[in-house]
Parts: C-alpha cells; structure tokens; sequence
C-alpha cells in the first residue's frame, strides 16, 4: 500500500464525471487500500477516486473511525428520503466547511471488493458521507451545493458559542 496525494479544488480532475470501473481486478483492490491508507492518515471519512487522481467510479468510506470501512465501487444511489442541514468538509478543499442539505437516508447500490453487488442503507452521518463522496464521482464538490462556507477557525467560534449555548458540539472538525 502507498498513500497518494490529495487533489485539491482548482484541479480539473475533480469536475470531471468518472468512468465506471467494472470488473473488480487486484489493481482496482490496490487503488482502494492506497485511498483507505491515505484518508486514514489524513484523519478522514471518506475519499473518491478522483480525489487520489482516478477517474474510476469508486470510493471508500469509514464514516465510524473505529469500524469496518465501505467499499464503493461505480455506486448508485436509488433512493432518497428526508432530509437534514449540517455542515462539511472535504480533503479537496482543506481548511474551509460548509452547511449543506442532504437526504437523511440512502439505499445505495454499489460492488464490494469480492465483486458481487450489494445493497446498503445508511442514515443520517453514514448517509451524509456517502452521498459527499458519490459527488465526487459526478464531479461535484460540496462547495457547489453549501451555504455559509467559512474557514475551519471561523466554524470553531461559532461551534464554540453553541456549544456553550446549547451543550451541542459540531460536526465542522470532521474531514471528508
């Protein structure tokens, strides 16, 4: 395994739409293990193949840190339910988070590592993380889609002046 560099916004790989990947070959298994090790060094929850400079339909998730990552290969969403207001960041566009509106639960259809196609559901974060990294795919960062976009520090106070508001803490610190 290898960890890759992270393609940042102002690239023009991350507007491009991916093409899908197909067959599940070592090669792909290996680009996938490159994108878990290097999200998990970039303190991330998840990251697309194009963000690693693959233009392949695939990316991997670990929305719980401590659980088993998701494997996501040319992934379809194929349904949509509800909705829900936070924020989030990605590793493309370090040091800036945005309030987006996302579907609170997803079935998403995708290919696992042993190549059999499998359907998901996720709620709420999981949810929230999937649908960011699909974006990705479609070349679609999460600043084209969010309001309220501010630097890390900024969304610190403001998390800062709620949580001693409220006793809540955010989601601003979390990495995409």
């Amino acid at each position: 395994m290898a960890t890759r560099n992270i393609r940042t916004d102002g690239e023009e790989i991350l507007r491009k739409v991916c093409r899908p990947v197909g067959e599940v070959t070592d090669r792909v298994k290996e680009n996938l293990a490159d994108m878990l090790e290097t999200m998990e060094l970039e303190k991330g929850v998840g990251i697309a193949a194009p963000q690693v400079g693959i233009m392949r339909r695939m990316f991997v998730a670990k929305p719980d840190l401590d659980g088993t990552p998701y494997y996501m290969i040319d992934p379809k969403i194929i349904s949509e339910e509800g909705e829900t207001i936070d924020d989030e960041g990605c590793l493309s566009v370090p040091g800036y988070v945005g309030t987006v509106k996302r579907p609170q639960k997803i079935v998403i259809e995708a290919t696992n590592l042993d190549g059999e196609r499998k359907t998901y559901t996720f709620e709420d974060f999981e949810a929230r993380v999937m649908c960011h990294e699909n974006d990705h795919l479609n070349g679609i960062l999460y600043t084209d889609i969010a309001t309220n976009i501010r630097t890390l520090e900024e969304a610190a106070e403001e998390a800062a002046k709620a949580e001693k508001n409220s006793g809540e803490q955010s989601s601003a610190e979390v990495k995409w």
